[in-house]
C-alpha cells in the first residue's frame, strides 16, 4: 500500500450567511418578503431537479444540486435531493462498469461477503476517523434502496421484477434495517444475511448484487475521497500514478444530449495526431450514436488493446463534422507538458505541473537543468489545476527548493501514519520564485504551497486552493479490486491544515475567464494571463531585492 492524494472536483463550498437586524419595521417586511421570494426560488429549484431524476439524468441533477446549494448551502431539500442523486449515479457507473458486472457481480455469494468483511475491518482499523458499524451498514441499505429504483441494476439482476414487488421490499429495507444497531462483525454479518433473504424470497434476487451494494455503500458514510475500487478503477487509478495507459490520449466530459466534449488532447498521442482538438465534440464512435452515452459507457466503448483502431465522428466547436480514425497504442502522460523562458530579460523560466505522479521528479530535474542553461534566474512553478498525486513525489520536488526544515508531516489513528518529512540541503535550487495556485490546486499542490509559505521560499500567486489536506492509503482487496481509503490528515511545516478551508495565496488575482485551450498543449501567453503577469511583477521585484 502506498500514500496519494488526488482530489475530486465538487462544487459545494462554504457560504456566509450575513443577518441584518434593524428596527424599521419597512425592513423587516422587506426581509420577509426576501424569504418568501428565496423560498419559492428554492422549491423552483428543487422541482427543476426533480424532473432531471425522473428523466434519469443522475448526473446532470448532481451538477444541478450542487449548483443550487452553492445560494442555498442549508437547504435540507436539496442535500437530500443531491444525496439521493449521487447515490443513483454511483449505481448507474458501477453498472456501465465491465469490470464491476463481470468480475463482482458474477462473484460466489460467500466471496462477496469476504469483499464486505475485509472492507468493514479495513475501515474501522485504518479510516481517519471512528465510523460505527450501524452508520456503515446504514449506507449500505441506503444504497440498496436506491439500487432498488435504478434502471440499470433491476435490468441486470431484476428484469421481471415489478414495481409493486420492489417497492415492498423497499419498504421492508426502511421500516426494518435502515439504521438497525449493529455492534459486532457477527451482529453484521446477520443483518447483511437477512436482508439477502429478504431479497431471495421476495424477488428472487441472488445475494452477490445485494451484498456489492453493502460493499460501496459503506463507503458512502466515509469523505468523499475514500471509495471501492472496481478492477478497473484500480487499474486506471494505477495507470495515472504512472503516467502511462493504453489509448487514443483524451481526457473527455459528458454533455448529455450532444455527446463527448474533449477537454484536454495529450501531446503525441494518436488523438493529436488524428486531428483531435479541445473542445471537439465526439457524437459516434465506431458508427453508434454516443450522443445520450454516459462517460463511463463511452470509454468503455473506446477502451481497446494497443494496436486496435477506433473511428470516431467529431464536431468541432464551429460546427464542422469530420471523421478521424485512430490507432490505440501506450500513451505517455507528461506531468510536465510545459517548460520554457517566458521572460528573457529577467531570465524568469516557467514550468506548468499537472500532477505528482511517479516520473514527476525525472521530468522536473530534466526541466530545471534545461531552463538553467536557458539562462533562468527565477520560477514561476505553475500548480493552477493541479489535483495533486503521490505525497513522496510532493516532498521529492518540494526538496528541490527548501533547503532545511521540516515540509509536511501527517497524523493518523494509527502509528505508521504519522510521519515526518524533511528537506535535504545538497541539490537546492535557490533562485527566486512564485507559485501559482487556484481552486483546483489540491493535496499535494497545497503540501507545496504550504511549505513554500511556512518557509518564506517564495510567494504564492492567485486564488484560494481547493482545501484538501488529507492522505489516502490504496489498499489491494481480494482478486483485482481496491480500497482507497483517508488515513491521516496533513499538516504544513508550522503545524496547520487547511482541510475544506483551502490556502489563501500571498497575492490575490481575480477569476480570469474560462480558456479555451489547456495546459497540455502549451499554449501559454503571459500578455493575457492575468495570474502569470502577477507572477512577473513579483518576481521582479524578488530580483531587484538581490
Amino acid at each position: 500500500m502506498f500514500a496519494l492524494q488526488f482530489s475530486v472536483r465538487v462544487l459545494l463550498r462554504a457560504s456566509l450567511l450575513f443577518c441584518c437586524l434593524s428596527a424599521w419595521s419597512s425592513a423587516g417586511s422587506f426581509a420577509a418578503d426576501r424569504d418568501v421570494a428565496r423560498s419559492a426560488d428554492e422549491r423552483q429549484a428543487l422541482s427543476t431537479g426533480v424532473e432531471l431524476e425522473k428523466a434519469r439524468k443522475w448526473l446532470e441533477a448532481v451538477e444541478f444540486y450542487e449548483s443550487n446549494l452553492k445560494e442555498w448551502p442549508t437547504s435540507e431539500s436539496l442535500q437530500k435531493a443531491l444525496r439521493r442523486s449521487k447515490g443513483q449515479f454511483s449505481i448507474e457507473r458501477r453498472y456501465s462498469d465491465q469490470s464491476f458486472v463481470a468480475e463482482m457481480v458474477a462473484l460466489p455469494s460467500n466471496e462477496a461477503m469476504a469483499h464486505l468483511e475485509e472492507l468493514l475491518l479495513a475501515i474501522r482499523q485504518r479510516y481517519v476517523d471512528s465510523i460505527s458499524s450501524t452508520s456503515l451498514l446504514a449506507h449500505g441499505t441506503e444504497s440498496l434502496y436506491l439500487a432498488l429504483s435504478n434502471d440499470k441494476f433491476l435490468q441486470r439482476n431484476l428484469p421481471r421484477a415489478t414495481p409493486e414487488q420492489t417497492r415492498r421490499v423497499r419498504s421492508v429495507l426502511v421500516e426494518q434495517y435502515w439504521n438497525k444497531p449493529v455492534s459486532t462483525p457477527d451482529a453484521t454479518r446477520r443483518l447483511v444475511l437477512d436482508v439477502c433473504e429478504l431479497c431471495r424470497r421476495e424477488l428472487g434476487l441472488e445475494a452477490t448484487p445485494v451484498v456489492m451494494e453493502y460493499v460501496f455503500g459503506a463507503c458512502n458514510s466515509l469523505d468523499e475521497y475514500s471509495s471501492y475500487l472496481t478492477p478497473g478503477r484500480r487499474r486506471d487509478l494505477f495507470d495515472n500514478i504512472a503516467g502511462e495507459f493504453v489509448g487514443i490520449g483524451v481526457e473527455m466530459k459528458g454533455d448529455m444530449g450532444k455527446g463527448l466534449r474533449l477537454m484536454n488532447v495529450l501531446p503525441e498521442s494518436p488523438a493529436e495526431e488524428g486531428g483531435c482538438r479541445t473542445g471537439d465534440i465526439i457524437t459516434a464512435i465506431d458508427g453508434v450514436d454516443c450522443r445520450n452515452m454516459s462517460i463511463d459507457e463511452a470509454a468503455s466503448v473506446m477502451q481497446g488493446q494497443s494496436g486496435s483502431r477506433v473511428r470516431l465522428q467529431l464536431t468541432s466547436p464551429a460546427g464542422d463534422v469530420r471523421d478521424t480514425t485512430l490507432v490505440r497504442r501506450a500513451v505517455k502522460v507528461k506531468s510536465i507538458p510545459v517548460a520554457k523562458i517566458i521572460d528573457t530579460a529577467n531570465g524568469v523560466g516557467y514550468i506548468k505541473m499537472t500532477g505528482f505522479q511517479k516520473n514527476t521528479t525525472e521530468e522536473l530535474d530534466a526541466a530545471l537543468f534545461k531552463l538553467h542553461r536557458e539562462g533562468m534566474r527565477a520560477l514561476i512553478w505553475d500548480l493552477r489545476g493541479n489535483p495533486g498525486g503521490l505525497l513522496d513525489v510532493a516532498v521529492e520536488v518540494l526538496d528541490r527548493f527548501i533547503a532545511d526544515g521540516v515540509l509536511v508531516s501527517t497524523k493518523g489513528r494509527t502509528s505508521d501514519s504519522n510521519s515526518s518529512y524533511s528537506a535535504r540541503r545538497e541539490g537546492t535550487w535557490n533562485m527566486p520564485l512564485v507559485v501559482l495556485v487556484d481552486g483546483d490546486s489540491a493535496s499535494a499542490s497545497e503540501i507545496v504551497a504550504g511549505a513554500i509559505h511556512d518557509h518564506h521560499r517564495g510567494e504564492l500567486v492567485g486564488r484560494k486552493t481547493y482545501g484538501k489536506w488529507s492522505v489516502q492509503t490504496i489498499h489491494m482487496g481480494r482478486g483485482e479490486t481496491g480500497l482507497r481509503l483517508t488515513t491521516a490528515k496533513f499538516y504544513s511545516p508550522t503545524g496547520n491544515t487547511f482541510g475544506k478551508i483551502g490556502f489563501q495565496p500571498d497575492v490575490v488575482v481575480p477569476e480570469p475567464a474560462p480558456q479555451t485551450t489547456t495546459a497540455y498543449r502549451g499554449a501559454i501567453d503571459p500578455n493575457s494571463d492575468s495570474d502569470i503577469e502577477a507572477g512577473l511583477n513579483a518576481l521582479k521585484k524578488q530580483l531587484a531585492r538581490r
